[in-house]
């Protein structure tokens, strides 16, 4: 049986990739966007399969609207995929309170808006997949994106609850979390205002991010069919190769570090009781 899915984010870069393959094995597609004539070629090739939606996941009331409209117009909803956000190039000391709060806005809070307007019809099916695209970032932070990562950090958290408070009502939540990908992603990120105190980390940034091994934007749509077709889907994913050793080896530090300092942990605990 075909899936009916809602993504935001599908003008462009993953979210685009993910609507394609969707549609090209035959199944049909909320696909929202700021503007939708980015959509129109989709519309074109796919027709009726295709439900264009204008959305700023900043504005909870149109979520909740749009949501609605794709469940009247499909008749049920199967697969949410959280794709919507952007990312944010700053050392911690050069954020604006804006460009943090924007970026919280669309990353953690948009992802919020849609879980809560679709929970209800998915509860009432008995089934569903939320898809929450996180980041590869979302367990590791870098120099310069202290913004992107506290609001995929964050988005991580709030989907590891929502995935036990849901799953007795048979619904399922992965995160995917990418890595690099051949898209114009970083064009549409916001940039503060730099301090030239952080100019060499922003030198040494480029060069790491010039020579990364960028995964293909059609591949990760294609994993993403496999992945909400799998009877036992994972609550966590990566996608791309760049994930799993950076995490290994960051979870590898973090387990000696805890380990080193436990005697100092145990103190703070204060006196046992003894039998």
């Amino acid at each position: 049986m075909s899936k009916i899915w809602f993504v935001t984010g599908s003008s462009r870069g993953l979210g685009r990739s993910f609507v394609e393959a969707a549609l090209s094995r035959g199944d049909k597609v909320a696909a929202t966007a700021r503007n939708t004539a980015s959509l129109d070629e989709l519309v074109a090739a796919y027709g009726d399969a295709v439900l264009p939606l204008a959305l700023d996941v900043t504005d909870r009331s149109a979520v909740f609207e749009s949501v609605k409209r794709a469940k009247e117009h499909f008749g049920r909803l199967d697969v949410i995929v959280n794709n919507a956000g952007h990312g944010l190039f700053g050392a911690v000391e050069e954020l604006s309170e804006q460009q943090l709060r924007d970026q919280l806005e669309t990353n953690l809070f948009g992802a919020v808006w849609v879980v809560q307007a679709a929970l209800p019809y998915l509860r009432d099916q008995g089934a569903g997949h939320i898809v929450q695209i996180s980041s590869a970032g979302g367990h590791f932070a870098m120099p310069l994106g202290g913004g992107y990562h506290a609001s995929k950090w964050a988005l991580e958290g709030l989907s590891e609850s929502l995935a036990q408070e849901v799953a007795g009502f048979g619904v399922r939540v992965t995160v995917v979390e990418p890595g690099s990908y051949a898209t114009d992603a970083a064009a549409g990120a916001a940039r503060a205002e730099t301090d030239p105190h952080y100019d060499g980390l922003r030198e040494a940034f480029a060069a790491f991010a010039n020579n990364l091994d960028v995964g293909d934007p059609a591949a990760a749509g294609r994993a993403l069919l496999k992945l909400v077709d799998a009877d036992e889907p994972p609550l966590r994913v990566f996608f791309g190769a760049q994930g799993l050793p950076i995490v290994q080896q960051v979870y590898a530090d973090r387990l000696k570090t805890w380990t080193d300092w436990h005697d100092l942990s145990m103190e703070a605990h204060g006196p046992t009781p003894t039998a």
